[in-house]
């Protein structure tokens, strides 16, 4: 592709302008594809268990209204029920109703019998429910006031978590967005350099909604996960340009003419990039087997903005930079007190460079031990499920949900299904109600459904939260219970265990399919088996580092304060924190893959284990903490965020970057790579076939026939 971009590359520009023009334009209907929520496990027992129940003739609540008397009319809340659910009845799209305004729904009633919930299941898609929730509320708050009715529950919660999340990521990238434009200007030296790399992260940004949007037809993508993937997106993106400028930067100071220039860049900075974005798409691609939807849907756009992000920096960089010519130098504020330009060497980096080879045992030990102490705390890590509580705690959401969990005993979070299979003779039904009551923290055990020759749905009220540890313990004894007949046991409580379970039983799997992948990917990077076995035992100390400090500040609740203050659940939620994990690992791999392939460069010129080293992290020193700098800078503003699991991913991706470029990659990659000295580069005689044989281009090698030759493929 990179030939391409340097031969035609007027085509090139205007058909990338011709591109965003379409995905402007298809814009709208893609983002209406998007779903929401996602965050349960599907083919569950409670899954099944909520489905047995609704053809029974019990089902579940997608909207939930709370109704509290009305001191301005002089209404009791019960006569404000009655208005409110003979609203419903003629409302369309309302498919069922039940409220605590009758006698056999007690738990519908509030604790102090002042106030009571309205439940109703709506017909419809996700977004016609969505559609129904807003329309009927409208009609009874204009029936009574908004005051006396309060909304939550399925169709109404995620519709507005997901509008504040999107309003908050659009308000980080506007944040970010001329933070790392100045800083760009810093590291570049021109104003047309630096607006290159937020130029083509837009262009990536921009066309992955449609494409995106075009897969969400056929698969459940939800528009929360769309915002948080394009929010790395553009850390990426930039990151690449980055890359490849620099390299065609380093070129121009070493004397070699601008087409030369671009030519190596694109040979060398563009395979990297190339295999960097391959190895974001295997880390990203392997959480597809974790049977969340949300975590899928993380996956598909995340891959979709990585992919798109690789092919925007290899197509349109060599095409703005013959375009532009001189202009690329053009505008440095900052020229008269520049020492050095970037491409480079960097003199600190070669003294701690220097230092950390000579004396690799005592830098590499000291590093480990701060990155061990650093992710201690994971050690107590526990997963969970999101729910109001990531809101803030003043906002309507948050408040709402809290409201009917406490002062409702029969609030939908709190209910526990049990479907018996088959029918079930008097004696035994009521022998298996009498142990089910005898279950502690269970109450209010009743029949509530069933059909002749068909099942029984019983329903009783669990005092624990869903997804805490007495939830849990409450589930195994329900589950343990001898039965008459097969049971099927749901509820939200249900949905969260079986989420959790479902989501660990397919990590070593997830885990298997990354390192595997990672590892064939890196060896053929690399031509060894050394270094990429060493790439991945690094990238895990890294990596906990990362997840220590999540669980020290998001479960914790350490030192949150200082990002403006957030629910402690007590719980990581398994999609997003599983989420940030392969986007920091990606991170990881993404700067070794760029810091191998310069040391490997260095190596087969010099045949000097250390000196290449030294070499390498002089030349990418500086370029590496750049690029995490503007990696963090993107994800740092979301955690201005008001939704605490966004700045958990703004927090972790940034601290990511941070400590893989600058502890990692400085400090631990080099003495580790010292420590092995050409061992870095081995590979079994037996293994060297035609794929990895040194007769083929080798990482950086010179060869004008490269496939980012200038000449063609």
């Amino acid at each position: 592709m990179g030939w391409m971009s340097v031969t035609r590359a007027r085509f090139v520009a205007l058909g990338a302008v011709v591109v965003a023009a379409l995905a402007a334009l298809l814009m709208p209907v893609s983002i209406a594809a998007f779903g929401r929520d996602g965050t349960l496990a599907e083919h569950t027992e409670a899954v099944r268990a909520r489905h047995a129940a609704e053809r029974l003739g019990a089902p579940s609540a997608d909207l939930v209204l709370a109704v509290t008397h009305d001191g301005h009319a002089g209404r009791t809340a019960q006569q404000a029920v009655q208005i409110v659910t003979g609203v419903l009845v003629r409302e369309p799209g309302v498919g069922a109703v039940w409220s605590g305004g009758t006698q056999d729904q007690p738990g519908l009633r509030s604790r102090n019998g002042a106030d009571a919930l309205v439940l109703m299941k709506l017909d419809g898609s996700v977004h016609e429910r969505e559609e129904t929730a807003d329309r009927v509320v409208e009609r009874v708050r204009t029936a009574t006031s908004a005051e006396t009715v309060q909304a939550s529950g399925p169709s109404w919660t995620p519709a507005r978590m997901d509008n504040r999340i999107e309003h908050d990521l659009l308000r980080a990238e506007l944040l970010a967005a001329p933070v790392v434009f100045l800083l760009l200007l810093i590291t570049y030296g021109s104003f047309v350099s630096a607006l290159m790399p937020v130029m083509v992260a837009a262009v990536a940004v921009g066309c992955t909604i449609p494409l995106i949007g075009a897969v969400a037809r056929f698969v459940d993508i939800s528009s929360f996960a769309v915002n948080a993937a394009l929010a790395i997106g553009f850390g990426l993106a930039v990151d690449y340009t980055l890359f490849l400028l620099a390299r065609y930067r380093e070129e121009l100071a070493c004397g070699q003419t601008r087409s030369e220039a671009l030519t190596t860049a694109m040979r060398t900075s563009g395979r990297s990039v190339a295999f960097s974005a391959a190895a974001v798409t295997v880390c990203l691609a392997a959480l597809t087997v974790i049977p969340v939807p949300l975590v899928r849907a993380l996956a598909v756009a995340g891959v979709s903005v990585t992919v798109l992000s690789a092919m925007a920096a290899i197509l349109l960089t060599p095409a703005c930079v013959v375009l532009l010519g001189p202009l690329c130098e053009w505008g440095d504020p900052f020229g008269r007190w520049r020492r050095t330009r970037l491409g480079h060497s960097s003199a600190f980096w070669r003294r701690a460079a220097q230092v950390v080879t000579r004396r690799w045992a005592l830098a590499g030990g000291a590093v480990v031990v701060l990155l061990a102490v650093m992710a201690w705390p994971f050690a107590h890590a526990r997963l969970g499920v999101l729910d109001h509580r990531i809101m803030s705690v003043d906002s309507q959401v948050a408040t709402v949900g809290e409201r009917v969990r406490a002062d409702f005993p029969g609030a939908p979070e709190q209910l526990v299904t049990v479907v018996l299979s088959r029918p079930v003779p008097a004696k035994q039904r009521a022998a298996y109600l009498r142990a089910l009551a005898r279950v502690p923290e269970l109450t209010n055990v009743r029949t509530v459904a069933g059909a002749a020759g068909g099942g029984t749905v019983l329903t009783a009220t669990a005092a624990a939260r869903p997804g805490s540890e007495e939830a849990t313990v409450l589930l195994q004894q329900i589950r343990a219970l001898p039965a008459p007949v097969p049971v099927l046991v749901g509820g939200r409580a249900a949905e969260v265990e079986d989420t959790l379970v479902a989501a660990r039983r397919a990590l070593p799997w997830a885990a298997a399919l990354l390192s595997v992948g990672l590892t064939v990917l890196l060896a053929l990077f690399t031509r060894s088996i050394i270094a990429p076995l060493k790439a991945l035992v690094v990238a895990v100390v890294s990596l906990g580092a990362s997840l220590g400090v999540l669980v020290t500040v998001f479960q914790d609740g350490t030192a949150r304060h200082l990002l403006g203050g957030f629910t402690v659940t007590g719980s990581l939620d398994v999609s997003l924190l599983l989420f940030t994990l392969a986007i920091a690992l990606a991170l990881s791999v993404d700067y070794e893959v760029f810091l191998l392939g310069r040391i490997r460069e260095e190596y087969q010129r010099s045949g000097d284990n250390r000196a290449a080293v030294v070499e390498g992290i002089a030349r990418t020193g500086r370029l590496m903490t750049s690029a995490a700098l503007a990696v963090a800078v993107a994800t740092t503003a979301m955690a201005t965020s008001s939704v605490s699991v966004v700045k958990m991913i703004g927090v972790g991706v940034s601290l990511a970057a941070l400590v893989d470029a600058v502890m990692v990659r400085g400090v631990l990659v080099p003495a580790v790579m010292a420590a092995l000295g050409p061992a870095n580069w081995w590979l079994p005689a037996a293994r060297r076939g035609r794929l990895f044989s040194d007769s083929g281009p080798a990482v950086g090698e010179r060869k004008d026939h490269s496939w980012f030759s200038a000449e063609g493929p």
